[in-house]
């Protein structure tokens, strides 16, 4: 009787022990490194960044966070009294697929700019003015902005009561080093960002 009892007992603690032992700190074993490049991941250290004051929202509520891998595209266009033969590179728009914190795409992001989850979900955004901005040190990542929805443009669904949308955490994305030698050339600049939207 007893040693029945036992063994139910066994079968219902392994599993459990299994699980545990599964989800603690597999990611830290040397077999199994953590995954730098997850959206999860990106989203969890972003929360432990220092937000620069000038794109600061104190005393705001998150409303929702996504991690956005994609390119910052730019197109060449003549220098302003640079001569016949000076371009330079001036920003297009953004196209970028949107993750949330369980590594799931959920939408996209693109020019104007915009956020879309679903066509019930979505927001545009504009520059304060003056702008707000704060530049990524070393000069290799594009700066972090703290913008405000579009005027004219409605908010819809889970971005309906958002007044603050920060890009931080950047990589990537500035245009080219090198400047353009004719006014057809374009470029996609790969680059990672994570976005949080709030009120």
């Amino acid at each position: 009787m007893n040693k029945t009892t036992n063994t139910g007992k066994l079968f219902f603690v392994m599993p459990l022990l299994a699980i545990l032992l599964m989800s603690c700190g597999k990611d830290h074993e040397p077999g199994n490194p953590v995954d730098h490049t997850l959206p999860g991941w990106q989203i969890a250290q972003s929360e432990q960044l220092q937000i620069p004051q000038s794109i600061a929202v104190n005393g705001s509520t998150r409303l929702a966070t996504y991690f956005a891998r994609g390119v910052q595209k730019y197109k060449a266009q003549l220098k302003a009294g640079g001569g016949p033969a000076s371009y330079e590179w001036v920003f297009v728009a953004p196209q970028a697929d949107l993750f949330d914190s369980d590594n799931k795409k959920k939408g996209t992001h693109g020019g104007g700019p915009f956020w879309e989850i679903s066509p019930g979900d979505s927001v545009f955004a504009q520059h304060f003015s003056p702008a707000k901005t704060a530049a990524v040190p070393g000069g290799y990542s594009i700066d972090w902005l703290l913008l405000q929805p579009k005027s004219g443009k409605t908010a819809t669904g889970i971005f309906a009561q958002v007044q603050y949308i920060q890009r931080i955490a950047t990589t990537g994305g500035k245009a080219p080093a090198q400047l353009p030698q004719s006014g057809t050339e374009t470029a996609e600049v790969p680059y990672t960002a994570v976005y949080r939207f709030s009120k």
